[in-house]
């Protein structure tokens, strides 16, 4: 899972966990062997690489803006 997270380094995604009742998005700034470090509004975020079952790309819009709404 690390090797996958390293290719979403700066960029804005949507990070979901495996009990699905937490979901964090964010620029992702380092990723670590444990972890991996999120920046929202200026404020960082550890997420326990363990945890993770799913990384994506936020969604964008057709005017390239990011969507309002991300249903899964």
């Amino acid at each position: 899972m690390k090797e996958l997270a390293e290719r979403f380094i700066g960029k804005d995604c949507i990070i979901n966990s495996f009990d699905n009742s937490h979901q964090y998005d964010g620029i992702i700034k380092e990723v670590t062997d444990g972890a991996i470090l999120v920046e929202k509004e200026g404020r960082l975020e550890a997420i326990n690489l363990d945890f993770v079952i799913r990384i994506r790309e936020y969604p964008l819009d057709k005017k390239g803006k990011k969507k309002s709404v991300v249903l899964d």
